[in-house]
């Protein structure tokens, strides 16, 4: 974060300062264990614990003061003004928005890229990164941080260097997406599917769509509208926002368009990237067909911020995954291939994950470790079916369904007459382990998968340390 006074930072976030001005020359932490020199501690209520009963130890680390909610003896605090937005948690976490506000106003360099959509965004975020990383300094949250919390922790990363800044934006519910645009207003907005996940909060692909939309409605004339040509709900946002529209996807119609695909072995996808500036090679180093939208939609991003075509070509095919879980292809000594891509879940990354499998097999055997779908709502029995139909249809040779809620998955699978594969129901992480250790052979392919509540990346790591699976800290 560029360097402020605690003072300055009482007049950005609109709070009061109890105690001497200090210097915040750090790093913003939510975590007391990560306060050193110079940081500013954002003392954040929670259910379990208070973020004030650590300021302490945020200041024994080096902490410059505290950003909370009430005053604190014998230490700095900016106190937070009462909240202004109605999707503010509290006043804490308001503050912490407004301080990145202000924080990202005194950054006129900084390009703001805004990444929503149902899946895949985490994924074309780190691949849009990596892109723009070769343009210039690039700020992008690590993992996942794209809620009112994680949101502006990542803004306030950037300082005078920054010349891009990625940022993931998800919706619990409608006017959460506005929320965190009006804290770091986007000047390129990435839409990247309306898919069904959240089904359960939203109620239907159309609302979803609605809350996604906030992104390019929150663009300005001179900003640029990602979207994906192939998704009609996406598509359709071009009448939605003040921005140009960009199309990017499999269509003909598409402004930024793959042809030629094919896929290696591994399952490593190459294609042709067309522009209307010409047309080049891409080889991505990511592992499923699904990734070739991910890498079109940073390609016309990085189109969009001034890339060179042949720049962005060569990127995207040095480009690497980078967040855990996500597709991550481990191969044990005896040639036991491993997928975990037990980040999460949805009906859409389920099914792109199965091709993927599939694609990868190579005429071996395949075993898919699958957990439930989270967030469904009442389509929840017939989305796991139709996913256990897709798995058994790709020809798995094993659906191994792990907990009570992922069990319509085995019914899926029974009624896909053609399919001869084994379906397994287990209660928990190491029963599956147990029942693979008992069925894997050396050169077989596993997927694991499933909503991140399930803890699958368990699996995953028995798997290729060959030690019983322990709690993820």
């Amino acid at each position: 974060m560029i360097e402020l006074s605690l003072s300055e930072i009482a007049t950005l976030t609109g709070g009061t300062l109890h105690g001497p001005d200090a210097l915040v020359t750090g790093p913003v932490v939510i975590d007391s264990r990560q306060a050193g020199p110079g940081a500013l501690f954002v003392a954040l209520p929670g259910e379990r614990v208070d973020g004030h009963d650590f300021a302490a130890a945020a200041m024994a680390g080096g902490a410059a003061g505290v950003l909370g909610g009430r005053p604190l003896p014998g230490i700095p605090t900016v106190v937070a003004g009462p909240c202004d937005d109605v999707h503010e948690v509290d006043d804490v976490v308001g503050a912490l928005g407004r301080l990145a506000k202000g924080v990202l106003g005194r950054l006129p360099r900084a390009t703001v890229i805004g990444i929503t959509g149902s899946s895949g965004k985490t994924s074309t975020k780190d691949l849009i990164a990596q892109v723009l990383a070769e343009a210039g300094p690039t700020i992008a949250p690590e993992g996942s941080l794209n809620n009112e919390i994680g949101h502006p922790l990542t803004v306030l990363r950037a300082d005078e260097s920054t010349r891009f800044l990625v940022l993931e934006k998800s919706a619990r519910g409608v006017g959460h997406i506005s929320y965190l645009t009006r804290i770091a207003p986007p000047h390129i907005g990435v839409v990247l599917n309306v898919g069904t996940a959240h089904l359960g909060e939203f109620g239907s692909r159309e609302a979803v769509a609605r809350a996604k939309g906030e992104l390019v409605e929150a663009l300005e004339h001179t900003g640029a509208a990602v979207l994906n040509a192939d998704d009609p709900l996406v598509r359709a946002m071009a009448a939605r926002t003040d921005g140009r529209a960009v199309l990017f996807g499999r269509s003909p119609e598409a402004e930024v368009r793959a042809v030629e695909e094919t896929c290696d072995e591994e399952g490593r996808a190459r294609f042709t990237l067309v522009t209307p500036e010409g047309s080049v090679r891409v080889e991505l180093r990511l592992h499923g067909a699904h990734a070739v939208a991910n890498a079109l939609a940073a390609a016309a991003t990085a189109r969009q911020a001034g890339m060179p075509l042949e720049d962005v070509a060569a990127a995207l095919s040095r480009a690497v995954p980078v967040s855990r879980w996500r597709m991550e292809v481990d191969r044990r000594a005896d040639g036991l291939t491993v997928v975990n891509d037990a980040y999460n879940a949805n009906p859409e990354s389920m099914r792109a994950a199965l091709d993927a499998l599939s694609m990868m097999s190579g005429g071996r055997r395949t075993y898919a470790v699958l957990g439930h779908m989270a967030e469904l709502g009442p389509a929840s029995v017939a989305e796991h079916e139709k996913i256990g139909q897709h798995a058994a249809r790709t020809g798995v040779t094993g659906l191994v369904a792990v907990g009570p809620a992922a069990a319509p998955l085995l019914e899926g699978a029974k009624r896909v007459a053609s399919w001869n594969g084994e379906c397994v129901q287990v209660d928990d992480v190491g029963t599956a382990v147990a029942v693979l250790g008992e069925r894997l052979r050396p050169g077989d392919v596993v997927l694991v998968k499933g909503s991140r509540v399930a803890g699958l990346e368990r699996v995953a790591r028995a798997l290729l340390t060959d030690a019983p699976p322990e709690d993820e800290a």
